[in-house]
């Protein structure tokens, strides 16, 4: 049986695509991410939560910022990537849940009124999200490099608004000379999957 999708499209979204290390001067315009994002907004969520929050790191004093919280490692590759986006997760996504979610409001108060549960349910959507959103960059012809090495607190405290807790920061581009390291080996489907 063959998938719906093109082997082309596949090889854009899977089989060519690596985290990319190192990027292009061409820059990654508003537009661009703005047709991700009205793309990726349609994945699934838990009772259609949608608790991802991003903020692009565009500014020369932003990225300033930054750069010195990420580990050793990335801050090079952060200070030179096109763009940069740090992904969270917003603890308080319950309240556009009414919204969201309109033929069960309750849902807001009935489920997700407990700090804790929040926390878990924002964390997992919101993480489902960014692998959607870097699934997004790679079908909008761009290279994402997805890192969690960083401060984890400095970031919240310096970039994030309200209740949201960082997830993963993104550098965004063309991917650049050297881009990618060979793939890593992966997992059998007969080491994976179980059937029952």
């Amino acid at each position: 049986m063959t998938l719906a999708l093109d082997a082309a499209a596949q090889d854009l979204l899977f089989r060519e695509a690596h985290t990319a290390n190192t990027f292009t001067d061409e820059p990654v315009t508003d537009e661009q991410i703005q047709a991700v994002y009205d793309l990726i907004k349609l994945a699934p969520t838990a009772f259609n939560q949608s608790p991802l929050r991003i903020v692009l790191v565009r500014s020369e004093e932003a990225r300033a910022r930054l750069v010195p919280l990420m580990a050793e490692g990335n801050q090079p590759k952060t200070a030179a990537a096109p763009l940069v986006a740090i992904l969270a997760a917003d603890n308080e996504f319950h309240a556009e849940l009414p919204t969201l979610f309109p033929h069960f409001p309750q849902a807001k108060d009935l489920f997700f009124s407990e700090r804790p549960v929040r926390e878990q349910a924002a964390a997992m959507n919101a993480t489902l999200q960014a692998a959607y959103f870097i699934l997004g960059l790679r079908a909008a012809g761009l290279a994402a490099g997805p890192m969690t090495g960083f401060d984890f607190a400095a970031v919240q405290k310096e970039f994030l608004d309200g209740d949201h807790s960082p997830l993963m920061i993104i550098n965004i581009g063309k991917p650049g000379e050297g881009a990618f390291h060979p793939r890593s080996p992966r997992l059998s489907f007969e080491q994976a999957v179980t059937t029952v």
